[in-house]
């Protein structure tokens, strides 16, 4: 059986989460940006040198990665209605460099397809992008993360871009509302993400199964 979603259905559900968890979720996110923000005035000094910026710019990949593992945890943790638990970023901490060879790779592969008159890049962006949520959910390694999600993501193409352009569209209504409403809009977007990852991972892990 093939995995299905419609852009109305995965925004339905999204919305219904997010709409239980609002303040949590964009609680943690502007909490991150504070943080980053913060590190980065304390930081300045140390950016006077070589040495100082490498380490800077070091920390701040680290923390950017640790959130984002542990963000998507907590979208994860909404669908399945659970109160999104900070645990979840000392439990995703061991993954960061697991994410971060996989984030790399999966960028090199994508400018590659880029370069190749853009549609390849986007066809490959679209096909791969599920890498995250697999080493989130299922603790997939570097090759696996990328291979699978080539695999649950085979016949979808179109409902996925039409899927990240509504994503895309979301945002810009997000900034339009004074700009703060993008703190609204971006859990409601990574939710679609983790929501439409699930709809096309499930089918094919019962007949796995």
């Amino acid at each position: 059986m093939e995995a299905k979603f419609t852009v109305s259905e995965v925004f339905r559900t999204s919305w219904k989460a997010a709409k239980s968890q609002i303040w949590v979720l964009t609680g943690l996110l502007i909490g991150y940006y504070i943080l980053s923000f913060t590190l980065g005035m304390f930081a300045l000094p140390a950016q006077s040198s070589k040495t100082g910026a490498i380490i800077v710019n070091v920390v701040s990949i680290l923390i950017s990665l640790l959130f984002m593992l542990g963000y998507l945890k907590n979208m994860f943790q909404t669908l399945d209605e659970i109160e999104p638990q900070f645990s979840a970023y000392g439990q995703q901490s061991r993954k960061i460099f697991t994410y971060f060879f996989a984030s790399t790779l999966c960028g090199i592969i994508v400018v590659i397809g880029l370069c190749l008159f853009i549609i390849p890049g986007i066809y490959l962006a679209l096909r791969l992008q599920f890498y995250q949520a697999f080493i989130v959910e299922e603790d997939a390694g570097i090759v696996d993360s990328l291979k699978r999600s080539w695999k649950i993501t085979e016949g979808h193409v179109i409902p996925l871009l039409l899927l990240s352009l509504a994503m895309i569209g979301i945002v810009l209504v997000g900034v339009i509302l004074f700009v703060v409403g993008v703190f609204f809009a971006i859990p409601v977007i990574y939710l679609m993400y983790c929501d439409s990852f699930r709809k096309l991972n499930t089918p094919l892990q019962i007949i796995e199964a």
